[in-house]
């Protein structure tokens, strides 16, 4: 069976970050994508899935991912379901992110920088960067030191 996901959107509010109960963190985001065709009225009607990813990269999400942060992310659907407060039984479909990049970071309110050949601001740090865009890729510890480095540097 294949069960790939590809998408690029932006992020439509600030990731949240969350630990579980054995320490693994967890970010939750939604991502809004456009659709390529038109609809009835001539215009582009807006897609909006929900989206988690898990360890590291989910911190790293949390720290560099804003509202408006344009992402590519490859993943996995999933389904579940949990009973609500009212006892009713409520399915959930979200994509489960395994990859992203980072094309586009919103720094603050006003401004955005591309990842590409631009500085990344956080925490009054700049660092430089000659990278077309960030892969963080789970289980891949070597080259989630050398995000941090470029990032944070």
């Amino acid at each position: 069976m294949i069960n790939q996901v590809t998408l690029v959107g932006r992020i439509t509010k600030d990731p949240e970050l969350r630990y579980t109960g054995d320490g693994v963190a967890v970010s939750n985001f939604t991502i809004a994508l456009n659709r390529n065709f038109k609809n009835a009225n001539g215009g582009y009607d807006t897609d909006f899935v929900n989206c988690n990813i898990w360890r590291k990269p989910a911190e790293t999400v949390a720290n560099f991912c804003l509202k408006g942060s344009l992402i590519g992310i490859t993943g996995r659907l999933q389904s579940r379901h949990y009973e609500n407060s009212e006892g009713k039984r409520v399915y959930v479909t979200e994509v489960v992110a395994e990859d992203i990049k980072f094309i586009s970071l919103k720094n603050n309110k006003n401004s955005s920088q591309s990842h590409s050949n631009n500085a990344v601001t956080n925490n009054n740090n700049t660092a430089n960067h000659n990278t077309e865009a960030v892969l963080i890729r789970e289980g891949q510890p070597e080259m989630q030191k050398e995000i941090a480095r470029s990032v944070i540097q």
